[in-house]
C-alpha cells in the first residue's frame, strides 16, 4: 500500500508555517506537511524513523536556518552524519541568501538553498520547484 508524499518542514515561525501549508494546499494538495520547530524536534522525528520497520522517510527535508534550540545548519551537520543523508533531498528555505552559509550548506550536502521570499506568488513558485525534487520513491535508511 503506498503512503502518502509527505514533506518535513523544519520551521519555528507559525506564519511561515501557515504561508507554507496555504501554498501547498494550493499547488500541491496531495502532499502532506508534517512541522517541527526546530532543530531537535527535526532530529528526534528521524530517530523515531530509525526504530520503525518500514522507515518511512519524508520525501524531502526543507529546512530553515535560524531555530531556536538547535539551528538547521547544526541539526543538517547531524544528520548528514547518517547513511540515508547522502542522497537525501534537503533544501534549506532561510530569510538569509549568505553566500557563506549557503556554502556551507552545499557542504553538507544539500539539494538546493531557497530564500524566504517577499509574496505569496513567489511561494507559489518555490511550491513547484519543490514539487519538481520530491522522488516518490521511499529513501532506505
Amino acid at each position: 500500500m503506498n503512503r502518502p508524499t509527505y514533506i518535513l518542514i523544519a520551521e519555528d515561525d507559525e506564519d511561515d508555517q501557515f504561508l507554507l501549508n496555504s501554498a501547498f494546499t494550493e499547488r500541491a494538495p496531495e502532499i502532506k506537511l508534517v512541522f517541527v520547530s526546530n532543530g531537535l524536534e527535526m532530529l528526534d522525528h528521524f530517530k523515531r524513523i530509525e526504530n520503525e520497520a518500514d522507515k518511512r522517510l519524508p520525501s524531502l527535508l526543507l529546512v530553515d536556518l535560524n531555530m531556536p534550540k538547535k539551528n538547521g545548519t547544526e541539526a543538517i551537520r547531524e544528520l548528514s552524519k547518517k547513511p540515508f543523508f547522502k542522497n537525501f533531498p534537503t533544501v534549506v528555505f532561510s530569510t538569509t541568501g549568505n553566500a557563506l552559509e549557503k556554502s556551507r550548506c552545499e557542504n553538507l550536502g544539500i539539494e538546493d538553498f531557497l530564500v524566504k521570499p517577499s509574496s505569496y506568488n513567489e511561494l507559489l513558485k518555490q511550491v513547484e520547484r519543490l514539487k519538481e525534487l520530491i522522488t516518490l520513491s521511499s529513501v532506505k535508511l
